[in-house]
């Protein structure tokens, strides 16, 4: 009830009103039953608007930073991840991933709608980078179809560490349902996820045309720190 009433009367109609989102594709979502969003990942604001412009209720996996802030603003955004239906996580790797995991499992046992970010962090320039196997092996497990999912100009609405967002319009683009049934048992082998995980890039780079590198977006951005620690112009395209 309190999902329902955040999203429908007070989180939605402002949002919308204030960046006139656009959709395209809505009906590749599901009806009903467990499927997971898949999402490129351009600007925290990604999982603000996804959820509110699609029918179904849906999960994040959300890094567990954003519920443990303190004071006025940390009550806030609390209470706004867990009104948009996002559960934390701990990303830091080893059990904790394992742990990642099994809370993305439980949400797709239950028939939910699961979104996931493939790049596993925010695109540091706009492009698409390669997708960790986590999300392959959640598919397989639970045995339901990845649907890929585009954002657009979230990150020109609000750029990696703005505060506050700009007005603009966003997009959202919903790609048709992967299945990878024929898959089904394979989940161990790491050569499958790999090959799960690519398609699954190749779907949202056809769907959004972004330019997909075949890096992790992680590597990236710890050689943009470097760089910036040092003092180093580090020109795109040595990023390759």
């Amino acid at each position: 009830m309190f999902y329902w009433l955040m999203k429908y009367i007070v989180i939605g109609p402002i949002v919308k009103a204030i960046f006139r989102p656009w959709i395209v594709g809505r009906r590749n979502i599901p009806a009903d039953g467990a499927a997971i969003l898949a999402s490129n990942h351009l600007s925290f604001a990604d999982s603000i608007f996804l959820p509110l412009m699609i029918d179904r209720p849906m999960t994040f996996l959300a890094k567990s930073d954003y519920f443990t802030g303190r004071g006025l603003k940390g009550w806030a955004t609390r209470v706004f991840f867990k009104a948009t239906g996002q559960i934390p996580i701990d990303r830091s790797g080893g059990k904790a991933s394992e742990g990642s995991l099994n809370t993305g499992l439980q949400v797709l046992g239950r028939g939910d709608l699961l979104g996931i970010y493939p790049e596993g962090t925010r695109s540091p320039d706009g492009r698409l980078y390669r997708g960790r196997t986590g999300i392959a092996r959640m598919a397989l497990e639970a045995r339901v179809p990845v649907v890929p999912v585009v954002m657009v100009d979230t990150d020109s609405v609000m750029p990696i560490g703005q505060r506050l967002p700009r007005i603009g319009r966003v997009g959202i683009v919903i790609g048709e349902p992967l299945d990878f049934s024929r898959f089904a048992g394979m989940e161990g082998d790491r050569y499958v996820l790999r090959s799960v995980t690519d398609e699954i890039m190749v779907a949202l780079q056809r769907l959004g045309a972004q330019r997909y590198d075949d890096v992790y977006a992680s590597t990236v951005k710890d050689r943009l720190a470097a760089s910036s620690t040092h003092g180093i112009d580090t020109p795109a395209a040595s990023l390759d």
